[in-house]
């Protein structure tokens, strides 16, 4: 049988999601706790690649298991073993061929700008203490909303065989001290978001024309795009997945 578990995590400890040879993983911890409580290898497979320190208020993967057990005995037991920096809050039934990163319809990130000194936001907010412009940076978003191409965006040499994404919303929103910027696709490329907020960022200082943007992602360069911010202030926050998917028992 085929279990999602949904989980959320605090990325500053970890090399992301992803097992790595010589470095500690989120994945690689879960399937750790989960090996070790259900007594036999585990193996998950996640939603998304969350890269170094990028931080994850939704993310779900999928597992198999024949033997039979108590899902809230096991989501109980998780918790007290797993780090404090790992949360496991559901973990369901589906149906067996259901997949967590190939049948998601969207993902939702978040990225956080904190634009006075917050010691207590320092690891989970990107500080930048000159003023910017959220008007011309939403202008940005409709314009990046009228591509689906968006390879100068992408981290270089890696192995997609596509660079196209339907973006459902981006826009920026400014909480008191916090700018905010949101944004929905069907799927990202690596370094993707991090890229695109560095470029807006360069926009709202006045350092880039918002026309600019169309030129970038016309050019399919990663170089002619804005730098990449911090991976602390970015989160995976939402995932959606059609009701199709779901255990119909």
């Amino acid at each position: 049988m085929r279990y999602f578990i949904e989980l959320s995590y605090n990325g500053k400890a970890y090399h992301g999601w992803q097992r790595q040879p010589n470095a500690a993983s989120v994945q690689q911890v879960l399937e750790h706790a989960l090996s070790t409580l259900l007594r036999m290898p585990i193996k998950v497979m996640g939603a998304g690649r969350t890269d170094t320190g990028v931080h994850a208020s939704q993310m779900f993967a999928h597992f198999d298991m024949d033997d039979a057990f108590d899902i809230d005995t096991l989501i109980f037991k998780i918790n007290w073993f797993l780090p404090h920096d790992i949360a496991v809050h559901r973990i369901f039934e589906v149906r067996d061929k259901a997949h967590a990163r190939f049948n998601a319809l969207s993902r939702t990130y978040h990225y956080r700008i904190s634009n006075t000194k917050n010691v207590f936001t320092h690891d989970f907010a990107y500080k930048i203490h000159l003023p910017l412009d959220v008007d011309k940076m939403n202008k940005a978003c409709e314009i990046l909303m009228q591509y689906k191409d968006f390879e100068c965006f992408s981290k270089s040499n890696t192995d997609v065989k596509t660079h196209f994404c339907d973006i459902k919303e981006a826009y920026w929103v400014l909480n008191d001290t916090e700018l905010t910027f949101v944004i929905t696709a069907d799927r990202f490329l690596r370094n993707m978001v991090r890229s695109i907020v560095g470029t807006m960022v360069n926009i709202g200082l006045g350092k880039l024309d918002v026309e600019k943007l169309h030129d970038i992602i016309k050019s399919k360069n990663r170089s002619e795009a804005g730098y990449s911010v911090p991976p602390q202030g970015l989160y995976l926050m939402d995932i959606q997945y059609p009701n199709t998917i779901f255990n119909a028992i």
